[in-house]
């Protein structure tokens, strides 16, 4: 997304797209029908635990680890193969996102450093910087034109700015802004797809849309399967108008199955405290 130009919020300008605020609607509709279950009143921390492992379980299966939940939920060692690692990278991030609320919207740079650390888990030169000239990427599922190290960090840097300046728009506006650039930049070497949906994640939390991170998009970015997020991906990379409102509405049709997910959460926990 460019940030350049006379426009002072140029996140606003596309919440006012061809029916993007019809999708605000419709998300602010289905997170309060999850908000006003009973079982929140008295279980909200079980939901939210639930929904953090299904979120992390979500973001895990588009970066190539599409293992059961149950397998998620299972397993204690994550230091195996590839895709173990992946799924381990996931469940790290999504416990560490809700600790980083205070720092983004002073230093999102310094928060997407430390996701990348987090997700890594390792100390290379590479590990918590954007990359560098020459640098390779590691994100084989992506396969959009790669941008070179000059404009991901300048782009960062306009995104940086957006966020820090704060906007008018609707969290689930900025959000998928937030998730859509990082991903088409694939500004660090490796799990950048991780990276870019825990971000989207802080916001929605941080906004307050979803604080309590019970309506996990992540859930529902799998949910499609991976060539429909892809293809909603590249609406926001052709950067036209048509394209950036089906990739906010992609976004908003994530956090709609996240907070249906999470509905059956509740409606379980209250069968089995019947």
């Amino acid at each position: 997304m460019s940030t350049t130009g006379a426009t002072a919020d140029p996140l606003a300008t596309l919440g006012s797209l061809p029916g993007v605020a019809e999708s605000v609607e419709t998300v602010r509709k289905a997170v309060d029908r999850v908000y006003g279950h009973r079982i929140m009143r008295r279980r909200s921390n079980a939901v939210t635990s639930e929904a953090a492992l299904r979120g992390a379980r979500g973001s895990a299966a588009l970066s190539g680890a599409d293992w059961a939940l149950e397998e998620v939920r299972r397993r204690t060692d994550f230091s195996g193969d590839a895709e173990a690692r992946v799924v381990g990278g996931a469940l790290r991030l999504t416990a560490e996102a809700g600790q980083l609320l205070s720092i983004w919207r002073q230093s999102p740079l310094r928060v997407l450093a430390r996701l990348h650390l987090v997700a890594a888990a390792s100390e290379g030169p590479e590990t918590g910087r954007p990359r560098q000239a020459g640098e390779a990427v590691d994100e084989p599922l992506v396969e959009l034109p790669l941008p070179d190290a000059p404009e991901v960090s300048g782009r960062l840097e306009g995104l940086a700015d957006l966020i820090i300046a704060g906007s008018a728009a609707p969290a689930l506006v900025t959000a998928a802004v937030v998730h859509g650039e990082l991903l088409a930049l694939r500004p660090f070497t490796s799990h950048n797809g991780l990276i870019a949906r825990a971000a989207e994640r802080i916001v929605l939390i941080g906004s307050g849309l979803d604080p309590k991170a019970v309506c996990p998009a992540e859930v529902g970015h799998a949910e499609p399967g991976r060539a429909s997020y892809l293809a909603a991906l590249e609406g926001y990379v052709s950067g036209t108008p048509e394209g950036m409102a089906a990739w906010i509405a992609h976004c908003g049709r994530a956090v709609e199955l996240g907070a249906r997910e999470s509905t059956a959460v509740c409606e379980a926990l209250q069968r089995g405290a019947a």
